[in-house]
């Protein structure tokens, strides 16, 4: 084959199949796309071992995607209710999807959701390692941590979590500036955990080049973890989310330099006049490297609906550079998601990443809603549905409320604006 990774094959100019699919996806030529991928700005998740993956570009230039989380956990653990889940998100086009079991033996549902998934799949496997060891974190060695790595790299994982910079340092800068959440990530408040317990480095960090080894080996795109994302506007970009980032960065070379694809995980909870700055600060520190951003949530106060929150953050952050967004649904912060919270969420999160992109002037991302305006001003009910971006609510609604005059709505009736707006230049008369 000549390569290891798509890195290394954009690096000597070969095009992969893999990029072929891509570049035809997004409407380039597989030249750009190829140095675009060279220089670290896009990212092709593509395991060797993911043998029914459709694969997907994120990046520069390429249109929004989004990851759906999905697992179980001690408390919900129905896994067959979990692939059901996996079935609605792809039915939806999801992009990718994240197990984030963190109960049981979870390599049996990995590697069904790796065989039926054209979408990319992501773990944690920091999540995995006290289950799949059943020991106390304390007792986990780095080599236990590493091999937990290399199963998911070997079972066909496109993409995984790595929180490599919550290392001493951070860790360090963490305790001496007090923040109101800390750490609200998963994988980094374990591995604070575990340093704060054994006393030694993040094995991660510390054996960073051994990790690069396994991702190079099975093509594996490093998702570098922000294990200091702020958990509430208050914490957003303050020193500690700055000095984990400036770390990733270099993380982000040393990974190029093994010709290991990067993608650079961001907040978290941040206002809304923060995000724009935020997303050019990554690009910066981060050289460039695809951002993949949870939500961010604009507003700490809308449990129940932070779906909401998030799409209006992700919006903001799509169209200043952010190139994946992970969905949250209604129940983040409260509870396991139930399959309608999880639709909820990833309607939620495609609505932001395609606002995102008709902001960016992503090719093709306006033709899209022309289509939608053209067949509205038509009064072509069948059309819009087929457009829009979940038809089957939209369909409900018309068939739930049936008007008088069928080609208009119970909204306006015979007022309706489009339809005597049509008459009046087709030099009709009207009579309302």
């Amino acid at each position: 084959m000549g390569y290891q990774t798509q890195m290394e094959a954009a690096k000597k100019g070969i095009i992969t199949r893999e990029m072929q699919i891509v570049a035809d996806k997004e409407g380039l030529s597989s030249q750009e796309l190829s140095e675009l991928i060279a220089q670290g700005q896009v990212v092709i998740p593509a395991n060797k071992n993911h043998t029914t993956l459709d694969p997907e570009g994120i990046g520069k230039g390429l249109k929004t995607k989004i990851n759906v989380n999905l697992g179980v956990s001690k408390d919900c653990f129905d896994y067959e209710q979990e692939m059901i889940k996996v079935r609605k998100a792809l039915e939806l086009k999801a992009e990718a999807i994240m197990d984030l079991s963190c109960y049981g033996k979870t390599q049996k549902f990995r590697q069904q959701l790796i065989a039926e998934s054209p979408a990319m799949i992501g773990t944690v496997p920091m999540y995995d390692a006290i289950g799949f060891y059943e020991r106390d974190l304390a007792e986990l060695t780095a080599e236990e941590l590493l091999a937990v790595v290399e199963e998911h790299a070997r079972d066909g994982v496109d993409f995984m979590t790595i929180h490599a910079g919550m290392n001493l340092e951070t860790a360090m800068h963490f305790k001496e500036n007090q923040r109101v959440t800390n750490i609200v990530s998963r994988g980094g408040s374990l591995l604070f955990a575990w340093m704060e317990l054994t006393g030694k480095e993040n094995p991660f960090f510390e054996y960073y080049d051994r990790l690069l080894d396994i991702c190079a080996a099975y093509d594996v795109t490093i998702s570098l973890g922000d294990a200091c994302r702020p958990g509430s506007i208050a914490d957003a970009t303050d020193s500690v989310q700055i000095q984990e980032l400036i770390i990733l960065g270099e993380l982000t070379k040393r990974a190029w330099e093994r010709n290991v694809q990067v993608i650079i995980e961001g907040p978290g909870h941040m206002a809304l006049n923060e995000i724009t700055a935020n997303m050019l600060l990554e690009k910066k520190l981060c050289h460039g490297a695809p951002f993949y951003v949870l939500g961010p949530l604009v507003t700490d106060v809308a449990p129940g609906y932070d779906h909401i929150t998030s799409a209006i953050g992700g919006a903001v952050a799509a169209m200043s550079g952010a190139d994946f967004l992970c969905y949250v649904t209604p129940a983040e912060h409260l509870k396991l998601p139930s399959l309608e919270d999880m639709v909820e969420g990833i309607i939620a999160a495609k609505i932001a990443a395609h606002a995102g992109d008709v902001a960016k002037g992503i090719p093709g991302a306006k033709d899209w809603d022309l289509a939608m305006s053209k067949a509205r001003v038509a009064l072509d009910w069948e059309t819009m549905f087929k457009l829009a971006l979940e038809p089957k609510k939209p369909q409900r609604y018309r068939e739930e409320s049936i008007p008088d005059a069928p080609d208009s709505c119970t909204m306006c009736g015979k007022m309706c604006a489009v339809k005597n707006t049509n008459a009046i230049l087709a030099g009709e008369k009207l009579k309302i």
